[in-house]
């Protein structure tokens, strides 16, 4: 199941719908285009801080899923723990996978 996750995160990417990063998901909030935010199970505690009190400000729905190494590969970047889909359907697909894999 984590592949789909996985290729889910790749295409949305490659669609202009993830973005990644605490102050780029910071500033996409602030505009309302976040639909989901996806924090990797080892984020800092300072970055976890700061991205929940913008999550929880502007309402954002967040799941925690996956290592941050193996999330920032999967997007072709390095270091990333947030990560903002701006998309609903890839975030309600990507949520139902990571809902299915926990249960």
């Amino acid at each position: 199941m984590k592949k789909k996750v996985i290729s889910y995160l790749g295409f949305a990417k490659k669609s202009g719908n993830l973005l990644s990063g605490v102050n780029t998901c910071t500033f996409a909030m602030i505009k309302g285009k976040v639909r989901l935010v996806i924090l990797a199970e080892d984020i800092s505690e300072n970055s976890q801080k700061k991205i929940l009190k913008e999550i929880r400000k502007h309402d954002v729905p967040y799941v925690k899923y996956g290592m941050s190494e193996e999330l920032s590969h999967a997007i072709g970047a390095e270091g990333r723990s947030v990560f903002a889909l701006c998309d609903d359907n890839f975030s309600n697909v990507i949520l139902k996978e990571i809902n299915e894999e926990v249960e």
